[in-house]
This record gives structure tokens, C-alpha cells and sequence, in this order.
């Protein structure tokens, strides 16, 4: 059993307690974690702030940094594949594709360092304003607090800590309590590949320790932050005046119309609501289904699940593997129990064994249901069958949330409507409510958030924009 500690001002500290982190699927010890006291957790972000205060670090050189990250990880991919699956009990399939993703986000950041500028201001405009030249340019906000979750141990900090960097700040980065494996690794290879060692800090531990420290010091510029919303509210309470990029909660929706490619979007659909075991914040929670095909494409998915293995990750075949914790394994199993007692239908799935849930599809639930009233967060989705498009898009925008959605359609009129009408940070055309490609810029509307993610847009949300004016001497 290996050992994760503290990793501040270039050096591995000792901590000032230990915890330990378990198997998901068989529940056996894995790693144990030293976690910094509040004194040295102060201490690290001091110690940064210093350095990044002192840093020459050019912007050539930071693209040179991540660059080199990217291939070092395109030739560890099997290592961290294992590091994710040790920390998350995800299936190599999912945990490939995550790896595969962090490859390109990493070399993304790399070249948004290389082109991040700002704007020349058309003085000569203004009355007066010939003979003087203005312009923009960007400067590191200082430190940068990444704080990140379970179900995206390297991509989703990659998201926030490739960025960072390449704005030229120093990072201290709190991984989830439950996956620090794979973020110490990435702290490892991001020095192997030249990244100064005083600018980044590995601040393992619990969000109640570790992270409210983080949040009760002045000296983060700034946070990035993703996880529930209830933490995100005291994120922003805590960062006031600061930068504060939150990602939080949703419950996520897509839609398939009559005239949808069914041979296209169900396994699209089945893939996006039951990969990583539904732990995705755009997981396909509901699944709103024309009536005229809703019958065909309940048979399809069940179909489709009827072959799929649940249980131990390391399998090959395994189609999905455990959730994060035994406590979230049962409160699954206790909302899908729930529904079926309020009359709905279990149509696949719906046991537990262990940490792990057997992909489940429900059909006839309805709206005062908790698997429809909040995130899941687990492999559960529901078909909930329409006949009107503008009644199936209030039904998606009537939740607290607003991170993603999507629609199948092959009407240009009615993929034009969900455009417009659906209230959403993202909506996807003939895509599910989970696709993502890494370079777009993410974001949420109403409780799922505040700030953009995406490299182009996050250097920016990372970076001080200053106007510079120049008038004749």
C-alpha cells in the first residue's frame, strides 16, 4: 500500500494525520494519506504566493511545460488508467477515455499560454482620443486554489489546474478526499516536465479540514471549484470579492423526437446516462421520449442492458462498476425503491450488490419522485414519454438547474426551438446531454454554476485584464 503526502515549496512533507483510502469494489486498503494541519496548509499557500510573486516563468515556457506533460502522459497512459480505476472503481473503458482526454486538454492549455493576448482599444473613436494607442494585456491573477472532485480525478483537474499554470499562476490543488492517487501523479509528471516546483502544492484531505482552510485563508487569488452545490455556496461566501469559477450541481436531460436515428441515439443515450455509473454531472438523468416511439425505445435500451456486466471493474466486459461509497450505493438503491413503490416500473436493473447498482431503467414515474425532483448521481434513468415538444422543454427547464441538454431530432424547426427554449449552459443538437469536447467552453445557468471552463475560456477567467493607454509626451 503506497503512501500520498503533501507535496509544498518543492518538497513531500510528513502530515499531521493520517486516513486511508479503500478499494471501491472490494473495500481493501489501497493508499494511505498524510494530511496537512492548518498551520502548513497556511504555509503552502504563503509559500506560493511568494514564489509565484518572484516567478519569470514566460509564457513560451509554460507552453513548453504542459506541452511535455501531454506526451508524458500519452506514454504513461496504462500507469494512470490504473490510478484512476484504483482511486474511482470506473471500468478501463472509462477511465481509457478519461486519460485520453486529459492528454489533449493538457497540450490545449499549452498552446492557449502561447496566444493568450489581449485587445487593441480603438482610441482615435472617441473625441480626443487621435495620437494616444490603448490596449489590453493579461497578468496572473497569483494563487489559484483548484478544488475537484471524485468522478474526474485527472481530466476535470487538469481543467483547472493546466489553465491556471498557464496564466502564470501558482496552483494548490485539493483533490477529492476520496481520489488523491491520481492527482498526485499529475503533480509528479507536471515536474518531471519542467513546471518549477515552488509554483504547485498537493494539499490532500477532507473538504471539512483541508478544504475549509483553503477557504479561510486571504491568500488565494481565486478558486475553481467543482462538487455540490451546498459546498459551492459556502465556496463563494468564503472567496467574496475573489474569483470564484464553480461548477455544481444539475439534473440533466435529452430528448428524442419522433423522427430521431434511434440506431444512433440509444446507445448514445445508454453510454451517457450509465457511464462512470451515471457519477457525471450531465449524466442522462431523464429521457423524454415522443410518445409514438417511446414503447420501441424502452425495448431498445432494455435490450441494450439486457447483455451489460455490473461489478468489478477490472474485468474487461465489466459494462459498469461501483459507485464511489457504500453510503451512495444505498441511497441509490433506496431512490429507485422509493419510485417503485410510488408505481413506477423497474424495467432493468434496480439491485444493488456491494457498492454496486445494476444499470436500472424506469419507466412511469412521476414529478413529486426524488429520482425526478433531484441528482441522482448513480446509474438511474427514466423515460418519461411526451407529445408535445414545448411541454417536454418546460418539463427539462423545471429544475433549479441549468448545466447541459440535448435533442434528437432530424426537424430543423424543432431543434431551432429546444435552441432557444431550453434554458441551458450547453444544448446539444442530435448529441446527448453529456457530450462534451474538451476545447468548448463549459458553463452553467441558474444553480449549476458560475464561470467557464474550457481552456481558452478559463486561462481568461484565471488572468487580470489591464488597459494599458500610451498619449504623445
Amino acid at each position: 500500500m503506497h503512501e500520498i503526502r503533501p507535496f509544498i515549496a518543492g518538497d513531500w512533507r510528513d502530515g499531521a494525520t493520517q486516513s486511508v483510502i479503500r478499494d471501491k469494489y472490494t473495500d481493501q486498503p489501497v493508499t494511505s494519506v498524510q494530511e496537512p494541519d492548518a498551520r502548513l496548509t497556511e504555509a503552502a499557500l504563503r509559500e506560493l504566493a511568494d514564489a509565484q510573486a518572484r516567478s519569470t516563468w514566460d509564457a513560451y515556457s509554460r507552453f513548453t511545460v504542459l506541452a511535455r506533460a501531454s506526451e508524458l502522459l500519452a506514454g504513461r497512459r496504462d500507469d494512470f488508467i490504473q490510478m484512476i480505476m484504483t482511486d474511482t472503481g470506473f471500468t478501463r473503458a472509462d477511465a481509457s477515455r478519461e486519460v485520453d482526454r486529459a492528454v489533449q486538454t493538457l497540450l490545449l492549455c499549452g498552446e492557449e499560454a502561447k496566444r493568450l493576448a489581449g485587445d487593441m482599444v480603438p482610441m482615435q473613436g472617441a473625441p480626443g482620443g487621435g495620437g494616444r494607442l490603448a490596449f489590453t494585456v493579461f497578468r496572473p491573477l497569483g494563487v489559484v486554489c483548484a478544488i475537484t472532485p471524485f468522478n474526474s480525478p485527472l481530466n476535470t483537474v487538469v481543467h483547472k489546474v493546466g489553465p491556471a499554470l498557464a496564466a502564470g499562476n501558482a496552483v494548490a490543488l485539493k483533490p477529492a478526499s476520496q481520489t488523491p492517487v491520481t492527482a498526485a501523479g499529475l503533480v509528479r509528471l507536471l515536474l518531471e516536465a519542467g513546471l518549477p516546483s515552488a509554483l504547485i502544492s498537493l494539499l490532500p484531505g477532507s473538504g471539512a479540514t483541508v478544504g475549509q482552510w483553503l477557504l479561510d485563508s486571504p491568500v488565494p487569488a481565486g478558486y475553481a471549484f467543482t462538487g455540490s452545490n451546498p459546498v459551492g455556496e459556502n465556496v463563494r461566501r468564503a472567496a467574496g470579492l475573489r474569483r470564484a469559477q464553480l461548477e455544481l450541481g444539475s439534473i440533466s436531460s435529452t430528448i428524442i423526437c419522433a423522427d430521431a436515428d434511434l440506431d444512433r441515439c440509444v446507445p448514445l443515450c445508454a453510454n451517457a446516462a450509465f457511464r462512470k455509473a451515471g457519477q457525471v454531472c450531465t449524466s442522462v438523468q431523464r429521457l423524454y421520449v415522443h410518445q409514438r416511439i417511446a414503447d420501441q425505445v424502452q425495448a431498445r435500451l432494455a435490450a441494450y442492458l439486457q447483455d451489460k456486466k455490473a461489478g468489478d471493474p477490472a474485468a474487461r466486459d465489466t459494462f459498469i462498476g461501483p459507485l464511489i461509497s457504500p453510503a451512495d450505493a444505498v441511497r441509490v438503491e433506496e431512490w429507485i425503491s422509493a419510485a417503485a413503490d410510488g408505481g413506477a416500473t423497474v424495467v432493468s436493473g434496480g439491485v444493488r450488490s456491494g457498492n454496486v447498482v445494476a444499470p436500472t431503467l424506469l419507466a412511469g414515474v412521476s414529478a413529486d419522485m426524488e429520482v425526478m425532483r433531484s441528482e441522482i448521481f448513480g446509474p438511474v434513468v427514466m423515460i418519461r414519454p411526451f407529445t408535445d415538444l414545448r411541454t417536454a422543454i418546460a418539463d427539462v427547464n423545471d429544475t433549479p438547474y441549468g448545466l447541459a441538454a440535448g435533442i434528437f431530432t432530424g426537424s430543423l424547426a424543432d431543434a431551432l426551438t429546444a435552441a432557444q427554449e431550453l434554458r441551458m449552459g450547453s444544448v446539444h443538437i442530435n448529441e446527448t446531454s453529456s457530450s462534451r469536447v474538451d476545447l468548448m467552453p463549459y458553463t452553467g445557468v441558474k444553480a449549476s454554476g458560475i464561470g467557464r471552463e474550457g481552456p481558452h475560456y478559463a486561462i481568461r477567467e484565471m488572468s487580470e485584464e489591464c488597459l494599458i493607454t500610451i498619449g504623445r509626451p
